[in-house]
């Protein structure tokens, strides 16, 4: 090659775009929905079959280089129906309470796939965990999902008259009983392998069912998330204090998620687009500016607070089936968890990235170390060895 066309060469390539990034990639999709489809113009598609040695003459009207108006751009704050991460919800009456109707968000279990039964924190609701399902689909798709609202919380509904029961006791005999319900409602023979996960208040429920043993074999393990006895008591002391820093209401939905985004309540834009709005109910009778009001009053739940947490690390470490315990920092284990830890009596992942809400902040980690945890218990995988009786039956020798 001449020195004259090594020179031209050169020009060439330095007109050439810089490479691609995957960086931009992630800056152009922040705070984006993943994995929805977007809208296309049936129109659009003949674009494609312009001659690339043609000369195309925009006229004005065109605005070629203008974002496309169809499909949000940056940052979003509007809300994203449930629809988009479950197959169904459930209405189930209860037989104890009369007018009491549980709801809950279910996604079917395929074959023998696992049920992951999860319950929120206090304030919350079932859709605190719409992204991490959709992301243990994703790896684990013939899993089920069944997210539910405890009693007084979501769109699960009792009759107003009746006085708000929000103890320990009564909240795993809920959820014992809705498990059975959807059941009942799905039509299953056989109860589906079950993983129990809660967060928070969520995680106080779960371990006092599973160490009811209510559930008996179906039971694999439970997973629980940023709570422990030690820490949750100490932080019960400032709880007040908290709930007088939020605000008591809001003008519309999109200011309740901004809120909760800028106050780092929840630390992902996405999540907080699915699991803010069900914290609300229209309410014009205390501020008409502010119309939204949170459904849970948590300050009316003080009676209960210690009694969700005592004894809840004992009761951790002895309940039968696979233990994992998900924090966002080493600091909130107390002792009793310290040394069950190091002597290996349950699996412990520390993720100081997240805040409280674990689960909502980083789903996909989360939705990584619950289905490691489950392939771990999952009994269906064990190849065990054949009973004596069943050998004698076929006539071989023992």
């Amino acid at each position: 090659m001449s020195d004259l066309q090594r020179a031209w060469a050169k020009s060439k390539i330095g007109l050439m775009p810089e490479p691609f990034m995957e960086e931009d990639l992630d800056a152009e999709h922040e705070d984006q929905l993943p994995d929805l489809p977007e809208h296309v113009d049936d129109d659009s598609s003949s674009a494609s079959s312009v001659s690339s040695t043609g000369t195309i003459i925009p006229t004005p009207s065109q605005r070629l280089f203008a974002r496309p108006q169809g499909v949000a751009r940056g940052r979003t704050l509007e809300p994203i129906p449930w629809t988009t991460y479950f197959e169904r919800e459930l209405s189930l009456p209860s037989s104890d309470s009369p007018g009491l109707v549980f709801h809950a968000y279910m996604t079917s279990p395929v074959g023998k796939g696992p049920l992951f039964v999860m319950h929120h924190g206090a304030g919350s609701s079932g859709l605190s965990f719409a992204m991490v399902s959709s992301e243990i689909r994703k790896r684990l798709p013939s899993a089920g999902i069944l997210a539910i609202d405890c009693r007084g919380h979501g769109l699960t509904a009792g009759p107003e008259s009746s006085e708000l029961d929000l103890s320990l006791p009564t909240l795993a005999t809920d959820l014992f009983f809705m498990i059975r319900l959807t059941e009942e409602r799905m039509g299953w023979h056989d109860t589906p392998p079950i993983i129990l996960v809660g967060h928070s208040l969520g995680g106080a429920v779960v371990t006092e069912l599973a160490f009811r043993g209510s559930l008996g074999s179906s039971l694999l393990g439970y997973a629980v998330f940023d709570v422990v006895e030690g820490s949750a008591m100490d932080a019960l002391q400032s709880m007040q204090t908290y709930l007088s820093t939020r605000p008591g209401g809001f003008a519309s939905i999109e200011d309740a998620i901004d809120w909760h985004i800028r106050s780092r309540t929840v630390r992902n834009s996405v999540s907080a687009r699915t699991s803010v709005p069900p914290l609300l109910r229209h309410d014009e009778s205390v501020d008409v500016s502010r119309p939204l009001r949170w459904r849970t009053n948590l300050a009316a739940t003080q009676p209960f607070w210690e009694g969700w947490f005592v004894g809840l690390s004992r009761k951790f470490l002895d309940a039968k089936g696979g233990k994992l315990l998900l924090l966002a920092g080493t600091d909130r284990l107390d002792t009793e968890l310290t040394i069950g830890q190091m002597q290996g009596k349950y699996a412990l992942q520390v993720f100081p990235e997240a805040g409280h809400f674990i689960h909502e902040d980083i789903p996909e980690q989360t939705a990584i170390s619950l289905c490691d945890f489950y392939r771990r218990n999952d009994r269906s995988a064990l190849v065990l060895p054949p009973k004596v009786a069943d050998l004698l039956k076929q006539g071989k020798k023992v």
